[in-house]
């Protein structure tokens, strides 16, 4: 199918049904300036003041999908199809709730289809809460960076658009620092390895708005589903933890 024609990004628009039957998802044109330039402010579409329904439990953990999380931490991360995202942050010990959605653009409340045009300025995100008893921002940074590849800007693999681009966005000072020596630490493998220059925005962390709720936690409920996701094969070096240290 024809991108344009479409209106909408690697997985389709809204009818779903030949990806969830497991069939391989429309690809976008990865030669479409539009796709890879990141839309001004004032250019980009106005959105809505409504937010997104979703349920209210997470389909894997029962854990509440929205809430204070007192005791919790969050983490934001932007890593290509957040499909895939998200199952692998759910895996992992220690996390509490997952959710995808869109952040670090302009349009309130965007719809997918609105996000997959390139007229938002958003990238798709995965938002993990995890409890800092068990588990560490560390281990959500390794996963973030052994689960995609940063060095390849506004893209992942064959999903082609500013949607897709890689993004860490943090809550305070110590995620910030953590985020910045991680990704020091792992441009030395990389180079190492034969790859190029990080590409990965790392900042404040910005309004998260929830995506539809058949986006969220997607793998689970549909497990033949769309999953574009592979690293580099380069591991993250371990002991960022000096990051935390003042």
């Amino acid at each position: 199918m024809d991108e344009a024609a479409s209106g909408a990004g690697h997985r389709g628009p809204r009818k779903r049904s030949g990806v969830e039957r497991g069939e391989g998802p429309p690809r976008l044109n990865m030669f479409n300036p539009r796709k890879t330039t990141m839309v001004e402010r004032d250019k980009a579409l106005r959105g809505r003041a409504a937010r997104m329904p979703v349920t209210d439990r997470h389909a894997v953990h029962g854990t509440p999908m929205d809430d204070d999380f007192g005791g919790k931490e969050m983490a934001l991360f932007g890593m290509g199809c957040f499909w895939g995202a998200e199952k692998s942050f759910w895996l992992l010990p220690g996390v509490h709730s997952t959710s995808v959605g869109y952040a670090g653009g302009y349009t309130p409340n965007a719809s997918y289809e609105e996000v997959c045009s390139g007229q938002t300025g958003h990238t798709e995100v995965v938002r993990v809460v995890f409890d800092p008893g068990v588990t560490s921002y560390e281990a959500m940074l390794k996963q973030f960076w052994e689960g995609h590849d940063p060095t390849q800007g506004m893209r992942q693999g064959a999903d082609v658009g500013t949607q897709y681009r890689s993004a860490i966005y943090y809550y305070n000072d110590a995620q910030r620092r953590a985020a910045e020596q991680s990704r020091d630490d792992y441009q030395k493998r990389l180079t190492a390895a034969g790859f190029g220059a990080i590409t990965t925005e790392i900042a404040p962390a910005p309004e998260y708005y929830f995506a539809e709720d058949y986006h969220q936690q997607y793998l689970a409920k549909n497990p033949r589903g769309y999953c574009g996701h592979g690293g580099t094969g380069v591991s993250c070096p371990i002991g960022v933890t000096a990051a935390f240290q003042t």
